[in-house]
């Protein structure tokens, strides 16, 4: 599990979304039952089938949110990219986690009762907006990526995933690569597709100039091509 540091005014800077909806009240009261915690590359947050007790905000670091299907076969239902809140929709639905989470790389995640999220809600309507905001953002963005996953081929939703991890993490100081490095399963499994397909078709993608591979490193040499292929679908 991940080891447990004490909470700073940096960490609540970084997550001001949300504690901007606060009293000073309730500031100083959520501020002595935040804990942060730092998780190894590959550490499992929480697990499907565990009761909600945290919520988590991604301090730094990358997250995937996935869940195991028929055959025990993986599919990663999104990235979580700093600073992002996750692990609560469970405990607003009554309900056991259905998915799991872990870190992709070493990440810092603040921790805050789901029991104090409840209290504050109750007494505080703008957080409670909030919180139906961040929902219908996801589920929008959810509703999407049934589409895309269902109704595209190998190559539309690998130009997808590319595109929705720039747009998600950003590119680095080169402008060209990628700021998140996954590995061909990862990416696979983002994909809904097996790891040799994704193998194959960024192999493809490479060889007609549309992407460079080094490693774990993809660096997009033409988003306009995989913006084509993904429309294509």
């Amino acid at each position: 599990m991940g080891k447990k540091d004490n909470v700073t005014d940096e960490v609540f800077g970084k997550m001001c979304a949300l504690f901007d909806k606060l009293t000073e009240e309730q500031y100083r009261s959520t501020m002595e039952r935040v804990s942060v915690k730092h998780y190894k590359k590959g550490e499992t947050i929480y697990s499907c089938g565990e009761m909600p007790q945290y919520m988590y905000c991604l301090l730094e670091g990358k997250v995937k949110i996935y869940k195991n299907g028929v055959g025990n076969r993986c599919q990663i239902v999104r990235v979580v990219k700093p600073v992002e809140y996750f692990g609560y929709r469970a405990y607003f639905a009554n309900g056991k986690y259905v998915t799991a989470a872990e870190t992709l790389e070493p990440s810092h995640l603040a921790m805050i009762p789901l029991t104090t999220i409840k209290s504050l809600i109750q007494s505080n309507a703008d957080l409670g907006w909030f919180f139906i905001q961040q929902l219908c953002e996801e589920l929008g963005r959810s509703d999407q990526r049934t589409v895309n996953l269902t109704q595209k081929h190998i190559r539309g939703r690998l130009a997808e995933t590319l595109l929705s991890l720039k747009e998600r993490y950003g590119l680095e100081a080169d402008g060209y690569t990628l700021s998140i490095y996954l590995s061909r399963e990862d990416l696979a499994n983002l994909s809904n597709m097996t790891t040799s397909n994704a193998i194959r078709t960024l192999s493809l993608f490479a060889t007609d100039g549309i992407i460079a591979v080094d490693g774990r490193k993809i660096k997009i040499i033409s988003e306009e091509k995989l913006m084509h292929i993904s429309r294509l679908g």
